[in-house]
């Protein structure tokens, strides 16, 4: 078998498509023997297309902002979707079925201040009317130290990526509230990313193959059994935790059978960036976006 080297910039659930192209077999089917490794904190996966540690990652469009803004073309391109939501969730320390946004007002909320989470998170506000300076808004650190934070007591609500809420809601530490990715809508959130070259070869049109099946086992299959397969990746994780979060994701829509990253999520990514002053101009898809090799 080939050996095929996947990096992920994180590693959670809401990746469950490329996590299950590795756990459910579907590229060992295909002749490839995969790897996989986590970026570390801060850092890209697509340097890993850079030093040849990686074929593919785990990236998201936005990733390419910073080169097109300085007028230089982005190092890898992005030829499928995984996720077409955010997918990170909102917990409060009790539950209330009747949350609405504007409760956050005059709250502590510890913020996940990666790029693209914050993006997306002041953009919800945006959506649903609240301001983000009307928030007291807390970066603890990265997602252990925020999880840590909220377990011992910190903030109000707490911003987070699944498993952790879902496990906070296990443990009795806090309740689910709401979604980012109910808030925006569909987004070019999260992509596979890998370089024009590696997108020629007969290795990229195997790992689309397989990947095609993965996206389709995530939507047809039920949560539990994705959840056993997946289990041995996610050792602290319980696996009825697990299962509960694939089934939100599921319920979301977060992952369109379809591979190609859409012109529409794209322009809502667009959207996303500009209204938080990251980008000058729209950029156009062309310039980010290829299609998935033709397997």
């Amino acid at each position: 078998m080939a050996q095929i080297n996947i990096m992920f910039t994180r590693f959670s659930a809401f990746y469950s498509p490329l996590i299950a192209s590795m756990a459910a077999g579907f590229l060992k089917a295909e002749g490839l023997e995969p790897t996989h490794a986590v970026a570390a904190p801060g850092v890209s996966a697509v340097k890993g297309l850079a030093d040849g540690s990686a074929h593919v990652v785990q990236s998201a469009l936005s990733n390419s902002f910073a080169a097109l803004e300085k007028g230089e073309t982005p190092p890898a391109v992005h030829f499928a979707q995984i996720n077409e939501r955010d997918g990170f969730f909102l917990a409060a320390r009790e539950a209330d079925p009747a949350f609405t946004w504007d409760k956050l007002a005059g709250k502590q909320v510890l913020v996940d201040h990666g790029g693209q989470p914050l993006a997306m998170f002041k953009y919800a506000l945006h959506r649903k009317g609240v301001a983000y300076d009307s928030i007291e808004a807390i970066d603890a650190g990265d997602v252990k130290a925020i999880d840590k934070a909220f377990r011992s007591g910190q903030g109000d609500y707490v911003h987070q990526q699944g498993p952790a809420p879902q496990q906070l809601e296990r443990d009795g530490v806090g309740h689910v509230v709401a979604s980012i990715g109910e808030a925006i809508g569909p987004v070019a959130f999260s992509s596979l990313a890998a370089s024009p070259e590696w997108l020629r070869t007969d290795m990229a049109k195997a790992f689309v193959r397989a990947y095609a099946k993965a996206r389709r086992y995530v939507n047809d299959t039920p949560a539990a059994e994705i959840a056993r397969a997946e289990a041995a990746y996610f050792p602290a994780v319980d696996q009825d935790v697990l299962a509960a979060t694939i089934t939100a994701y599921q319920g979301l829509g977060c992952w369109t059978p379809t591979l190609p990253i859409t012109a529409d999520a794209f322009e809502v990514t667009l959207d996303v960036f500009q209204h938080c002053g990251l980008i000058t101009k729209r950029h156009a898809y062309e310039d980010i976006v290829a299609p998935p090799p033709e397997a």
